[in-house]
């Protein structure tokens, strides 16, 4: 019996913005994609947790970074759909893309706390970028993602 995989659900995600103190924004480069693609740390809520709190623990994950002070939380979901190259692929198969709730934070430390070399490492390098590079940096599925994300960054963070 052939799975219809668009009947697959949404994974439940989070996002999140890290701006430093010039107000650059942190993107690494995956592991599992590492042609010229960057991107914000993300990943998936656990059942137990809030949103905030995968947030927090997402970015502790990929980045090592505990020093952030919340500056906003993205009021809606943002949603993306895996392309059909990648659908039964990335994530087990389970699902066909993700709802994002997102949280730009100001990082209060310094570079020297930033280390992907982490348990689980999900990044080959990353880096500070300007918020109008965002778009640019991403793998085409996610531009629709980064594009509102980085409308969201300028109501706090204008020209």
């Amino acid at each position: 019996m052939e799975i219809d995989l668009q009947k697959l659900p949404l994974r439940d995600g989070v996002g999140i913005v890290v701006l430093n103190s010039r107000n650059k924004v942190l993107v690494a480069k995956r592991i599992d994609n590492p042609k010229n693609f960057w991107q914000m740390p993300q990943g998936g809520k656990d059942e137990n947790e809030n949103y905030f709190e995968a947030a927090i623990r997402e970015l502790k994950e990929e980045t090592s970074i505990t020093s952030v002070t919340l500056i906003r939380e993205i009021d809606d979901f943002i949603t993306y759909l895996l392309p059909k190259r990648l659908l039964g692929i990335i994530w087990r198969g389970k699902f066909k893309g993700q709802k994002q709730k997102w949280f730009i934070m100001k990082f209060n430390g310094s570079d020297e706390e930033i280390n992907i070399n982490t348990a689980k490492p999900e990044f080959l390098e990353w880096k500070w970028i300007d918020i109008d590079q965002l778009n640019d940096a991403v793998v085409d599925f996610k531009k629709e993602v980064y594009q509102k994300v980085t409308r969201e960054i300028r109501k706090v963070v204008p020209n």
